[in-house]
């Protein structure tokens, strides 16, 4: 096993466990702490185990090396895992949206019940300080190891954190203010909801572009014209396309040389620029060069 593959591993092993502790405590607070905002903040503690799951079963797959059935690589996998995690956010974050909005018709229509107890609240502030030390232990390995669906399983570290955040504001707003003030906990769910739903599209997009070939921003396509410019011998480069594989980056492009130099020379010169080009976004990148001849 790679160190890449070891780290990505060791990082979601981390964050399944903590996830694990946290949903059996939430679901106890919840049902215990008599907390609707709560058992939603239970449910999407749930869907992080769920991630760290897909995460341990795509990252294994997306680090085979190519074969001759995947001859640019496996690393598609692994944008698919991150849009299966967006999709699962998302569905989480509606699910969590129609519950709050049922609980606050049903308190607005008089169906009045007990305020959260304290081990509601306790729940809550354990989460965030547990979900918020996970976000930024898992984004730091996931822009260390470039790895799209460590950061995405990072975000929705983060979304848990600002779930149980919400989650808090109206569990402490229903118990320190008493009952006339109930409302404040499915309101909370409501409003913590639009911030996972946003989240889950922040994931989904970019995976859809990654998976449909959409090409590289503008800005990168500028920066490899520019790299190759930068070759003794480059002309003029053309017809670049460019899309990315998982975490790399594949490249085709067409380069004027001198039509007076032999195959060899034109050879060496596209040469050069590929090996700039890898140098500069990493040996996973896949590029080729065509020469043609200028006169």
């Amino acid at each position: 096993m790679r160190k890449r593959e070891k780290d990505i591993y060791k990082v979601t092993i981390i964050g399944s466990i903590v996830n694990t502790l946290l949903l059996i405590f939430k679901f106890i607070a919840g049902f215990l702490g008599n907390s609707a905002a709560m058992i939603a903040d239970a449910v999407h503690s749930f869907s992080d185990f769920v991630t760290d799951i897909i995460v341990l079963l795509f990252v294994k797959v997306s680090s085979k090396p190519k074969d001759e059935k995947h001859e640019y690589g496996h690393g598609k996998y692994e944008t698919l895992a991150t849009l299966v995690i967006g999709i699962v956010l998302m569905i989480v974050g509606l699910g969590i949206t129609y519950n709050g909005v049922m609980e606050t018709i049903s308190i607005i229509k008089g169906n009045i019940t007990k305020s959260p107890d304290l081990i509601a609240l306790i729940a809550a502030l354990a989460s965030i300080i547990l979900k918020e030390w996970l976000y930024r232990y898992t984004i730091a390995y996931g822009k260390r190891l470039n790895s799209q669906v460590v950061i995405a399983n990072a975000w929705h570290h983060r979304s848990d954190a600002l779930s149980s955040i919400g989650t808090g504001i109206g569990i402490g707003g229903a118990f320190f203010l008493g009952d006339k003030w109930i409302i404040l906990d499915p309101l909370a769910a409501i409003i913590v909801s639009i911030f996972i739903i946003k989240a889950a599209f922040s994931l989904i997009i970019p995976s859809i572009n990654d998976l449909v070939e959409k090409s590289l921003p503008k800005s990168i396509e500028e920066e490899i014209i520019n790299i190759v410019k930068s070759v003794d011998g480059v002309l003029e480069p053309h017809d670049l396309h460019t899309r990315r594989i998982g975490n790399a980056y594949a490249i085709e492009l067409h380069i004027f040389v001198d039509g007076n130099i032999t195959l060899k020379e034109a050879h060496d010169i596209a040469s050069t620029a590929e090996d700039r080009v890898i140098e500069k976004f990493g040996p996973e990148t896949h590029i080729i060069i065509h020469p043609e001849p200028i006169e």
